[in-house]
């Protein structure tokens, strides 16, 4: 579905991605995994449109990706930003419709606001609350469920569980299983690698700009490496 041939992005004079190649196919959970300032926040970027890369090849379904945001959204792949990025000033309502904002099949947007409240219970409860006075883990549903009324085939996640209580972020891990069931495709950037790696069919590792290791997640889970950097001496289970 998605396909990436040696991206290079570079910003502020610092150069954020350095040869970065990897495949998502069509029903995978893929994730990225990697320390902060890694370049997996920059990696999503690059794919919604908002970063111009200095080189390297991008295609989504065989064609190549468009490099500017509306485009990306139009073609089939919708972003939940990281720190949500909520309207703050609009309702639940209001910011949900906006995830539509670029369809014009009005039937099947009504239908589509009626699953993300079936998905997303807690917001059909405050569907006419003003954003900005949710708590942060009602936001994080927003975005979700805000990303998921432009109807897109591939779902970008960007640190979903960041700054949620523990069992807030095991609610969004089984909501993220959930949208998997829904027919989606999802690239998943998360820092809880436990969380990640045991969601995710394959994985990669991201350090300081480029892939460093890839490969099915159970494979990376119990690589040495992986374990002492990301995982000390917990355990999935």
């Amino acid at each position: 579905m998605l396909e990436i041939k040696d991206l290079h992005v570079s910003y502020g004079g610092i150069r954020a991605l350095k040869g970065v190649s990897l495949q998502v196919k069509e029903g995978e959970i893929v994730t990225i995994i990697g320390a902060n300032g890694a370049g997996k926040s920059t990696l999503l970027n690059t794919i919604s449109g908002f970063l111009k890369p200095v080189r390297g090849e991008l295609r989504y379904k065989g064609k190549a990706l468009a490099r500017r945001p509306d485009l990306v959204v139009k073609s089939g792949i919708c972003h939940v930003p990281e720190g949500r990025l909520v309207f703050a000033n609009l309702t639940v309502r209001d910011n949900l419709n906006l995830g539509a904002y670029l369809r014009r099949d009005s039937a099947r947007c009504r239908e589509d606001l009626e699953k993300v409240f079936a998905l997303f219970p807690r917001l059909k409860e405050r569907e006419g609350q003003i954003a900005g006075t949710l708590s942060g883990g009602e936001q994080q549903m927003l975005a979700m469920g805000r990303a998921l009324m432009t109807d897109g085939d591939l779902v970008l996640m960007d640190e979903p569980s960041l700054g949620l209580a523990p069992l807030l972020v095991r609610t969004v891990f089984d909501i993220i299983g959930k949208i998997r069931g829904m027919g989606k495709t999802i690239l998943l950037v998360e820092q809880n690698a436990f969380k990640a790696l045991a969601i995710a069919d394959r994985a990669y590792v991201l350090e300081q700009g480029k892939i460093v290791k890839e490969g099915p997640s159970a494979q990376i889970v119990v690589d040495p490496a992986v374990r002492a950097a990301y995982l000390g001496s917990k355990s999935l289970a």
